[in-house]
Formats: C-alpha cells, sequence, structure tokens
C-alpha cells in the first residue's frame, strides 16, 4: 500500500481513537479493503484519497452512524459523542456541550429526586433525625409545608418529567449527530 494511503488510515485511526477497538479496527479494515479494491481496478492512490475526501470529515461520518445506532444512554456512547464534538466544529461548540449537560443533568436529578425525598419520608416516619434533611422538600411559598407523603407523590412527577426531559435532549443530541454525519455521508465510497 502506497505511503499517501498508509497515512490516511493513520489519520483516520487517530480520529477514531474514542471508539470502542474492535468498532475502529472494523472501520479501519473496511476503509483499507475499499482502498485495495480500488487501486486494484487501476486507480490512483490522489484519486482513492479524493474520494474518500478529509479524514477528519469522514471519522466525523463514521462518529455519527455510530451514534445514530443507539438511542439509549450508554457512557461509551457519551465518549463517541465528545470525541465527534472535537470534529464537528463550531455548531457543535454550543449545541453538543449544551444537549450533553442538559441530559445528564436532567437524568441525573430525576433519579435524585425521588430518592431524596423518600429518604426525607422515611426519616421523618421513623424520626430519625438524618441530618440536612429538611432542606429537602417541595416549596410551596411562605411557611407552608407539605406532608412527606405528599412531597413524595409531587417528586415522582418531577422526577419523571426530569428523566423525559433528559431523554428527550438526549435524542436531539443524537437527531444533531445524524444531521452532520449525512452531510459527510457523501464523502464516503462505501455508501456509494
Amino acid at each position: 500500500m502506497e505511503k499517501i494511503l498508509s497515512d490516511y488510515l493513520e489519520k483516520m485511526e487517530k480520529y477514531l481513537r474514542p471508539v470502542a477497538v474492535s468498532e475502529r479496527v472494523d472501520i479501519i479494515k473496511e476503509i483499507k479493503s475499499e482502498m485495495q479494491e480500488l487501486q486494484g481496478n487501476g486507480i490512483p492512490a490522489e484519486q482513492i484519497i479524493e474520494r474518500l475526501g478529509n479524514p477528519k470529515d469522514l471519522a466525523k461520518a463514521y462518529l455519527g452512524d455510530l451514534l445514530s445506532k443507539e438511542s439509549r444512554f450508554s457512557w461509551n456512547r457519551f465518549l463517541i459523542v465528545c470525541s465527534f464534538y472535537s470534529l464537528v466544529g463550531f455548531s457543535g461548540m454550543f449545541v453538543l456541550p449544551c444537549l450533553g449537560v442538559i441530559a445528564i443533568g436532567f437524568i441525573v436529578c430525576g433519579i435524585a429526586t425521588p430518592i431524596l425525598i423518600a429518604v426525607k419520608m422515611i426519616d421523618h416516619v421513623f424520626a430519625l433525625g438524618i441530618p440536612y434533611m429538611e432542606n429537602f422538600g417541595v416549596w410551596v411559598g411562605g411557611s407552608t409545608a407539605l406532608n412527606p407523603g405528599a412531597e413524595f407523590i409531587i417528586s415522582l412527577v418531577v422526577g419523571t418529567l426530569l428523566c423525559w426531559g433528559g431523554l428527550c435532549a438526549w435524542k436531539l443530541l443524537l437527531l444533531y449527530c445524524r444531521k452532520v454525519s449525512k452531510a459527510a455521508s457523501s464523502l464516503s465510497v462505501l455508501r456509494k
């Protein structure tokens, strides 16, 4: 394989570093196989590189495809989003971090809210005296305090809404990634 093609594959590997090793190896093998097939058909290395386009854009397309395959949250997907963010550019500097922080923050708060109020309710029922439990609760204005049971029901609703909002933000993040990867999909000879 010519040096120009080897250098291209090395750059691709560098841009795909946050991806799981098995997926990264498969992607590199796929591109290398396509390069060899095109070389076998008599296409010069420069034309192959021109056809593939910028390795950063091709890596961005692959990362976008990997993100859009699965919609549920996982830390591995979050790392792929971070690497995708580094390749996307200016628009990604605002959209990706905002949606990422909102998604994670809302999901964590949605889970923590009913748990903390449940602990407060248990503290109230059994008079355990757990420190700072009086700081958690539903504020209704003034000095009015709600029953811990009512607070727990309200916290379940609020927690559900927060989790739902976090999942919606995550889906918007994935939609953005799909849109960006579609723009780069014309670079890949594998999709022609």
